[in-house]
């Protein structure tokens, strides 16, 4: 008989703040911490870079405009060796900075000033989705035939993708939405579809997440969103696969 596992209790979670405004970073954990996160707090780019290898978080709180080491590089370095969930914070509107942060592998984006009661909740729905991927040969779920698309062959048992026989190394994100489509070849996906699929129903960050995450996921595939042979843009809609 087998005994459904309790999901972790926010206490079992590891938090990190990088931001320079200190007086912010207190704020911030002690929201975590009445939630029952184990919280870090570093004030530029190097020491929270350090504190990224050291602490290993589960979820990284990261300031755009960092002393020494900005949040872009930091993002970009931490995504080297961690699979952790960034969301990062910027004091500008400026929509290029906000999704240039992403598509160096940040999973959301707040603009200050923001509610402390909004970012710990984006924080639990994320946690409630797994970050890495399983271990190759650990099945998601029913056994499935991998699907060819073109010089694509996506495994959703083995958790592979490869290009021309090449393998291509994505995200767990990244992996969830090629998947999602390829597993739909014929059907456009709206954003909040791929949303609903991939972040889950209670996800209420802001759907254009979508298009940057699938803006890497072109460039990784060598597609040009200008002539495309496998993720198709339909305007006003969302995406669907093509026949590659």
């Amino acid at each position: 008989m087998t005994t459904a596992q309790t999901p972790p209790t926010p206490a079992a979670y590891r938090a990190l703040v990088i931001d320079d405004e200190r007086s912010l970073t207190k704020v911030i954990r002690e929201y975590l911490e009445r939630d029952g996160f184990t919280v870090r707090e570093a004030w530029d780019g190097l020491s929270g870079l350090a504190a990224v290898r050291e602490f290993d978080p589960e979820v990284v709180i990261l300031d755009l405009g960092l002393p020494g080491l900005d949040g872009i590089e930091l993002c970009r370095e931490l995504r080297r060796f961690s699979d952790c969930y960034v969301i990062m914070l910027t004091a500008r509107g400026d929509e290029v900075d906000k999704l240039v942060g992403l598509s160096v592998g940040a999973d959301d984006y707040l603009t200050k000033p923001f509610s402390m009661r909004e970012l710990v909740a984006r924080i639990k729905v994320m946690l409630r989705r797994p970050r890495s991927l399983p271990t190759p040969g650990e099945s998601p779920g029913a056994s499935s035939a991998p699907i060819s698309i073109g010089a694509i062959t996506i495994d959703s048992d083995a958790w592979t993708v490869t290009l021309d026989g090449a393998p291509v190394e994505l995200t767990p994100t990244e992996f969830h939405i090629l998947a999602a489509l390829a597993n739909r070849p014929n059907l456009v996906l709206s954003r909040r579809q791929l949303v609903d699929l991939v972040w889950g129903e209670d996800w209420f960050g802001e759907e254009r997440l979508v298009d940057v995450h699938v803006g890497r996921l072109r460039r990784k595939l060598r597609d040009h969103a200008g002539d495309p042979r496998y993720i198709i843009t339909v305007r006003g809609v969302g995406y669907r696969m093509g026949a590659g």
